[in-house]
């Protein structure tokens, strides 16, 4: 994996890899802030995982949306994350609790890279809901 950070102007960045680029801002002017590519991060993890797991499992998924939230401490300085709750709303006709319940759980505790990163400082959540179409 590759990634390439180029200062742009003030606080702004362009990040690109070998098939996207993305704006960074620390002031949230031009483009995202890094920890909040962190917690975007997380949740297109998770939501990869989920994805895979209830697919396997022949369920239908209709839509599957992910809300992340983080705490962060004030100091000392890095400022980290020591919270994080993620939150997964899927609409499914046939997907039960139990499933989505262990496929968020493989997830956050088995497969998800950046879960894996993060496990050892931050506290992270999770909960769900079942939306039939």
């Amino acid at each position: 994996m590759f990634a390439h950070i180029k200062w742009r102007e003030d606080m702004v960045f362009d990040a690109t890899d070998d098939v996207q680029s993305l704006v960074m801002d620390s002031e949230r002017v031009k483009g995202h802030s890094p920890m909040r590519l962190v917690l975007m991060a997380l949740g297109g993890c998770a939501s990869i995982d989920v994805v895979e797991i209830i697919k396997k499992r022949r369920r239908e998924i209709v839509t599957l949306e992910i809300d992340v939230k983080g705490e962060r401490r004030d100091l000392p300085h890095p400022r980290i994350f020591e919270k994080i709750h993620v939150h997964f709303k899927l609409t499914s006709p046939d997907a039960n609790d139990r499933e989505l319940e262990r496929a968020i759980s493989l997830s956050v505790q088995s497969y998800c890279s950046v879960a894996g990163m993060m496990q050892a400082t931050v506290e992270i959540t999770t909960s769900f809901e079942i939306v039939r179409p």
